[in-house]
C-alpha cells in the first residue's frame, strides 16, 4: 500500500506540473496570437540553448516545460535531447546538498555536452520541420480568439462547469504544493541540509506561478476555457499523462522493492559506467541516488557520476512517453549513447 500511495502521489505531482505548464503555454500562445511558437521556431540554436537551460534546473519542472514545448511543436528534437542530457532530475537537489561545488561543475559540464549534442542531432536530422506529436492539431489560435484572451471577472457570475472544475483542481494542486504534500523522498546523507535549492522551495515557487494560472482560468472568456484549457489541454493530455506516469512509477517502485540495485554497482569502473548508463534509462528518480552516494563517498570517479547524470532525467521523460512512444525510445537511446561516449572518454583520461 505504501508503494502504491508513493506512486500515486508522484503521478499526481507530475501530471499537475505538466498540465499547469501546458495551460501556461496555451495562454501565452493565444495572448501572443501564436507569435511565441513562431519566435522559437526561427532559431534552432536558441531552442537548443533553451532546452539545455531548462534541463539544468534542479528537479523536473524545467524538463516538463521542455516536453510541453516539444509536444506543441515549438522546439526541435535536438532541443529536447539537450534537455534530457542536461537534466539530472531530483538528484540535483541531493548533489547540491552533498557536494555543491562539484555539483555546479557537473551542471556546467552537462549543459555544455547538452548544447553540442542537441546541435549535432538537429544538424543530422532529415526532418527540419517542427516535430509531429499528439498536440500538432490542437495547439492553435482560433479565429474567434481575435488578438488574445478576453478577461473579465464577470465570467465568474455564471461560471460554466469546466471553469468550476478547473478552478477547484488548480486550487487543490496549489495547496498541495504549498503544504509539501507531493514532495519526493530524497534520502540525503546524515547531516545534509537543503537550502534554497530544496525541492520544497522549488515547488513553492511553482505554486506561486500556478496562482497566475488560477487567475486567468477565473477571468478568461468561456471560449478560451472550453476550447483551449479544457479541450486542448485537459481532455487531450491529463488522463494519458497520469496513467503512464502512475503505471511506470508503480512498476519501477515494485522492482526496487524486490531487487537490491545497490549491490549491482560493485565491480570495475568500466562496468559501473555501463551500468549507470543502463539504469539511467529508467524514467524515475531514485535508482540513480546509488551513484550519487558512491561518488560523494569517493568510491567512484566523476566519469560514473557523469554517465548517470546524462543518461537519467528523473521524471522529465515520462510525459514524453505519454505523448509519443517512438520519440521516447529514440530520445532515450540517443541520451544513453551520449552518456557512454562522454563517460568513457573521461574514464580513459583518468577522471
Amino acid at each position: 500500500m505504501e508503494i502504491f500511495l508513493d506512486a500515486l502521489l508522484s503521478a499526481v505531482l507530475i501530471t499537475g506540473l505538466v498540465i499547469i505548464m501546458m495551460m501556461l503555454l496555451e495562454y501565452i500562445n493565444v495572448t501572443s496570437a501564436g507569435r511565441m511558437g513562431t519566435t522559437l521556431r526561427r532559431s534552432r540554436l536558441g531552442q537548443v540553448l533553451l532546452g539545455g537551460l531548462l534541463g539544468v534546473l534542479p528537479g523536473c519542472v524545467g524538463g516538463f516545460a521542455c516536453v510541453s514545448l516539444y509536444s506543441h511543436g515549438m522546439i526541435s528534437f535536438g532541443a529536447l535531447i539537450a534537455m534530457l542530457i542536461a537534466s539530472s532530475g531530483d538528484e540535483a537537489f541531493v548533489m547540491l546538498a552533498m557536494f555543491p561545488g562539484k555539483a555546479l561543475i557537473l551542471f556546467a559540464a552537462l549543459f555544455a555536452i547538452a548544447v553540442v549534442a542537441g546541435l549535432v542531432v538537429d544538424t543530422l536530422s532529415h526532418d527540419k520541420k517542427a516535430p509531429h506529436t499528439a498536440c500538432d492539431a490542437h495547439f492553435e489560435v482560433h479565429g474567434s480568439d481575435g488578438h488574445g484572451v478576453e478577461r473579465s471577472w464577470k465570467n465568474l457570475r455564471h461560471p460554466i462547469w469546466q471553469r468550476v472544475v478547473l478552478l477547484a483542481g488548480i486550487a487543490a494542486f496549489i495547496v498541495a504544493l504549498a503544504l509539501g504534500m507531493l514532495e519526493h523522498e530524497h534520502e540525503p546523507s546524515a547531516g545534509a541540509h537543503f537550502n534554497i535549492f530544496d525541492e520544497y522551495w522549488i515547488n513553492l515557487l511553482f505554486a506561486v506561478c500556478s496562482l497566475f494560472v488560477l487567475w486567468f482560468t477565473a477571468v478568461s472568456s468561456n471560449h478560451f476555457v472550453q476550447e483551449h484549457l479544457w479541450g486542448h489541454v485537459v481532455k487531450k493530455h491529463l488522463l494519458r499523462i497520469f496513467l503512464w506516469s502512475f503505471g511506470a512509477i508503480l512498476l519501477i517502485e515494485l522492482l526496487m522493492h524486490f531487487f537490491d540495485l545497490e549491490s549491482l554497482v560493485k565491480g570495475n569502473i568500466p562496468f559501473m559506467i555501463l551500468l549507470a548508463v543502463l539504469i539511467g534509462l529508467i524514467p524515475e528518480s531514485g535508482p540513480h541516488l546509488v551513484f550519487v552516494t558512491l561518488f560523494a563517498g569517493g568510491m567512484v570517479p566523476f566519469s560514473v557520476l557523469l554517465a548517470s547524470s546524462i543518461s537519467q532525467d528523473g521524471h522529465a521523460s515520462l510525459p514524453l512517453l505519454a505523448e509519443t512512444k517512438a520519440g521516447f525510445v529514440k530520445a532515450k537511446a540517443i541520451n544513453a549513447l551520449v552518456a557512454a561516449i562522454a563517460a568513457y572518454a573521461l574514464y580513459f583520461c583518468g577522471l
